[in-house]
C-alpha cells in the first residue's frame, strides 16, 4: 500500500486500518496506535538530530526535537502526503470538516508510526520515519536553535504583524534564602498568556516565552 508517500507491504492490515481510524469511528480507534507512535517518532528524531548535528547541546537538540515533532509539522505532513483522504471518520467528525482539523490528521501520522512499530519492527519504521520526514529534516538550520525564546517570540510576532508581548512579574517567593519569580507573559492583541517561574526573573520570563511559543505553534 501506499502511505504517507512510501509504497510499503503490510504485514498485519488491520493495524494499518486502526491507525487510520479515529476515535469518532468506533472503540477500534488509533489513539493507544498514537501513543506508541508519539514515542518512537520521538527516538527517531533525537537519534538523527545527535548523529547529524554533533555540535548542538542537549538544550539544542530538545528545542529542535520539539520542532519537528510539535502537532503543527505532523499535521503538514499530512497534509503533503494527502493522508486525510484514507482516514476513516464518525458521521459527525465528518460533518464538522474532521478530515481537515490538524489534530486529527496529527494524530493519524503517529498512529501510522506506531502500528509500523508493531507490524515491521523498529529498523524499518526508524527507516519510514525518515524517508517521510525528509523534507523537514533537510530545512534544518541550526543557526536558527541560537536564539532565546523572549528573542524568537518577538520575532515571530513581528514577522506575523502581531505586537510585541508583555511580561509583568506577578509574585516573587523567598524560601531559604532563594527567590522564586512568578511571571506572566502576554499577547493582549491575542489574548493569550503564559506562566512560569524561575530562580530569576530573566530565567521566568524566558520560560514564560518558550510556553508562549509552544502554545502559538500548536495552533
Amino acid at each position: 500500500m501506499n502511505i504517507l508517500g512510501q509504497t510499503i507491504v503490510i504485514n498485519n492490515n488491520g493495524l494499518i486500518q486502526q491507525a487510520l481510524t479515529h476515535r469518532s469511528k468506533g472503540k477500534n480507534n488509533n489513539e493507544r496506535l498514537e501513543f506508541l507512535g508519539d514515542s518512537v517518532l520521538s527516538l527517531v528524531v533525537s537519534q538523527y538530530l545527535f548523529d547529524h548535528f554533533p555540535q548542538l547541546t542537549e538544550g539544542d537538540m530538545s528545542r529542535l526535537r520539539a520542532q519537528l515533532v510539535k502537532g503543527k509539522t505532523l499535521a503538514e505532513i499530512a497534509r503533503h502526503y494527502q493522508l486525510g483522504a484514507q482516514i476513516k471518520l464518525g458521521p459527525g467528525e465528518i460533518k464538522s470538516g474532521g478530515v481537515n482539523k490538524s489534530s486529527v490528521l496529527a494524530d493519524a501520522v503517529e498512529a501510522v508510526y506506531g502500528a509500523l512499530l508493531l507490524d515491521q519492527g523498529y529498523q524499518f519504521t526508524n527507516g519510514f520515519i525518515l524517508a517521510v520526514m525528509q523534507p523537514w529534516l533537510a530545512k534544518i538550520n541550526p543557526d536558527e536553535i541560537g536564539k532565546d525564546a523572549k528573542t524568537g517570540l518577538q520575532e515571530y510576532l513581528q514577522q506575523n504583524g502581531l505586537q510585541l508581548p508583555v511580561y509583568d512579574t506577578i509574585a516573587v517567593e523567598d524560601a531559604d534564602n532563594e527567590p522564586t519569580f512568578k511571571v506572566i507573559c502576554k499577547i493582549n492583541e491575542l489574548q493569550k498568556q503564559t506562566t512560569a517561574t524561575g530562580k530569576s526573573r530573566k530565567k521566568a520570563e524566558q520560560m514564560a516565552a518558550t510556553k508562549m511559543m509552544g502554545l502559538l505553534n500548536n495552533e
